[in-house]
């Protein structure tokens, strides 16, 4: 274990092992609870003004930050469970990003390109 990242994946294995859980964790459920998680972030920002949004109150910047690690968690066994390394994944999706949204085109704009047919 070289990083938090491997410590974070033993210690979820670790969790579900002893509550014997894995049988639950399969990808669907996997995803299903991350989307609902992430539902609940929402949930926070819904009706606040951006103005409101941008300066959290520090309890709702804690519960915020309980609902992203939830998110997060239910990623980080989805990723480990097709042996996927987010980072590199990450780092790669934005490569791609990079390519198809070149900065001298794409400035100041979010209008996101046609797929070719």
């Amino acid at each position: 274990m070289d990083t938090r990242r491997d410590l974070l994946n033993e210690r979820l294995e670790r969790f579900a092992r002893a509550r014997r859980w894995g049988k639950y964790h399969t990808p669907k459920n996997l995803a299903m609870a991350m989307v609902k998680e992430a539902a609940e972030v929402v949930e926070i920002f819904q009706w606040l003004t951006p103005a409101q949004a941008a300066r959290l109150s520090p309890a709702r910047r804690a519960h915020l930050a309980e609902e992203l690690a939830d998110t997060y968690i239910y990623l980080t066994k989805l990723g480990a469970l097709f042996g996927i390394d987010l980072v590199e994944a990450a780092l790669s999706k934005m490569a791609k990003n990079e390519r198809r949204y070149p900065a001298a085109r794409n400035r100041g704009r979010i209008v996101k390109p046609r797929r070719r047919a």
